[in-house]
Order: C-alpha cells, then sequence, then structure tokens
C-alpha cells in the first residue's frame, strides 16, 4: 500500500491527497511536518533531503515534490483522463502545473503565512496588499483562461486543474478582498463536485 508522508493542512499534501482520492488508490498517512514534526529525522532525511512534506512510498519507490508525485500518481493510474493522451493538452495541463508552483507560490507562501500563521502585531500590512494585489493580477489571468473552457487544459479534468485548484480555493479563503473573477469561482463550483478537492482542499480550514 502507498504510504504518503505529510500533515494536512499543507497545499503540497492536499495535491496528493486530492490525487490519490481521483484515482482511488487505497493508502496510508503519517502526520508530518510542523508541530507533528518527524521531517528532521534522520530516517526521513533519508527519504526526502530537503525535510519537507510530501513524501511517498510507493512499494519501495520514493519521491517527493508534491507536482512530481501529482505526475507519477496520473501516469500510473490516471492515463487518458488525469493524465491526458493528446500530447498538446497534457502539455497544457503540465504548463498550468508549473505556473502554479513558479509564479502563484511565490506570492501565495508569504501572503498566507503573513495573513494566518503570523500574529496580527506582526505583520507587514504594506507589504501583504502589495501581494494582495499582485495575486489579483494573476487570478485574472486565470479567470480569462477559464473563460473558454471548463478546466485550465480544455474541457476536461486533468492533473493541470490540482495545484491550481489548491492554490486558487486557498486564496478565495484568505480574509482579504477579492475582485471579482466570475470564471474562476464558476470552476471552482465544478471543482467542488469532486470528492478530492471538496474533503481535502475545500473543507480544510486554514492554520
Amino acid at each position: 500500500m502507498l504510504k504518503l508522508w505529510g500533515r494536512t493542512s499543507s497545499i503540497n499534501v492536499q495535491k496528493v491527497l486530492w490525487t490519490l482520492t481521483e484515482i482511488g488508490l487505497p493508502y496510508e498517512r503519517v502526520d508530518a511536518g510542523l508541530s507533528f514534526g518527524g521531517v528532521n529525522e534522520p530516517w526521513y532525511r533519508a527519504m526526502n533531503p530537503n525535510g519537507r512534506v510530501p513524501t511517498i512510498d510507493d512499494d519501495g519507490f520514493v519521491l517527493w515534490e508534491s507536482n512530481s508525485i501529482v505526475r507519477y500518481l496520473a501516469s500510473k493510474h490516471g492515463a487518458g483522463t488525469l493524465l491526458p493522451d493528446n500530447l498538446q493538452t497534457r502539455a497544457d495541463a503540465d504548463r498550468w502545473m508549473d505556473w502554479a508552483t513558479s509564479t502563484i507560490n511565490p506570492l501565495m507562501s508569504p501572503l498566507f503565512w503573513g495573513l494566518i500563521r503570523t500574529a496580527p502585531e506582526k505583520r507587514n500590512a504594506d507589504e501583504l496588499e502589495k501581494l494582495r494585489i499582485k495575486m489579483e493580477d494573476l487570478m485574472g489571468i486565470l479567470d480569462a483562461q477559464l473563460a473558454t473552457r471548463a478546466y485550465v487544459a480544455g474541457d476536461l479534468f486533468t492533473m493541470g486543474d490540482i495545484p491550481v485548484g489548491c492554490f486558487a480555493q486557498r486564496w478565495l479563503a484568505l480574509p482579504i478582498p477579492h475582485a471579482e473573477h466570475p470564471n474562476l469561482l464558476r470552476w471552482l463550483e465544478r471543482l467542488a463536485d469532486r470528492p478530492g478537492f471538496l474533503v481535502h482542499v475545500k473543507q480544510i480550514v486554514l492554520t
């Protein structure tokens, strides 16, 4: 049985949990990271030298980096669905996964930590406002992409929706003003019909 290390509050672990639900694969999850610890233990660093979550062990094959895990699981268990057969559609899904990591995460991570995991008296309000404005611009890009398609890579749900969906839902849940992005909201409503997104992403309280 596949084993997963990581806490449910981690957005990167949420990607993997959502993927596992999509493919219906049984797994064992072990809490790790932040208050749960474990990630700095020698046995864990032997698996993942970065000391981060998630890490999986799939019958002896150890893998870390959340997007790589999503791609691996989609390739092994979701070929033709999560992993599109069409090469261009697959590249499109890959692009949005990479965009989530390279473009959204550098803004969302400090915005999330500043608003959720930093005491109010220690927050840098000016910096958080700058991040909020930049995130609005990125959500505008995503909203425009979704104006002519149901999902990020076309008319069908793919692995590309998973990382972007996790970030978009977390952004929407932050206690900040949000501009209107009707296409993005309709997409999130579609995602909410998927048990993996609903249970492992939308219903998780930000902590």
